[in-house]
């Protein structure tokens, strides 16, 4: 079962791990993230490995991907990282309600459409990441609507380009206020 498309080890170690690390910096210390749409594990299992003081809720949809995390996570014996099965959308009930002071999304959705599912389950002065490519601007003026409303401002972008990759990347740090 192939979970992301990707077919070498070297873009496994491009394109997955390292460009889930790259917001590993800028995570606050000794907090629960929530990992929307978690899929495979990324960005979430890269971070839990390289943060091992953070503790993480990883949501997915798909039982054959909660299945795969859930064994990667006893294969490697992680500590204080959970899998929620179920849909941001809809299953809120699941994850703490309390909210997350971190959300991490990556490919989930339509920038717009993943700031308005992510924020209601957001603490204020939290922090939302997404990764996105070297055209976000245009998602950033769509979803402008959304931030107001749901009280989200862009507190960071973090530009990058990943090894033999000419393209830059982008994750968009958003902060509830």
């Amino acid at each position: 079962m192939n979970l992301t498309g990707l077919s070498s080890r070297q873009e496994i170690i491009r394109e997955l791990i390292i460009d889930s690390l790259i917001p590993s910096t800028f995570l606050p210390e000794m907090c629960c993230v929530l990992d929307v749409g978690s899929g495979a594990g990324f960005p979430a299992i890269p971070l839990k490995i390289c943060r091992a003081d953070l503790s993480f809720h990883l949501m997915e949809a798909n039982s054959k991907k909660v299945s795969f995390l859930r064994q990667v996570i006893r294969l490697t014996m992680l500590q204080g990282i959970a899998v929620v099965r179920g849909r941001i959308e809809k299953n809120r009930d699941l994850l703490d309600p309390e909210g997350y002071p971190v959300i991490t999304a990556r490919a989930l959705a339509h920038l717009s459409q993943t700031l308005s599912w992510c924020a209601p389950c957001l603490m204020a002065d939290g922090m939302i990441l997404n990764f996105q490519g070297n055209r976000f601007e245009h998602a950033l003026k769509e979803s402008a609507d959304v931030m107001k409303q749901e009280r989200l401002f862009l507190y960071k972008s973090i530009p990058y380009t990943l090894p033999g990759k000419d393209s830059p990347r982008h994750v968009l740090i958003f902060k509830k206020c």
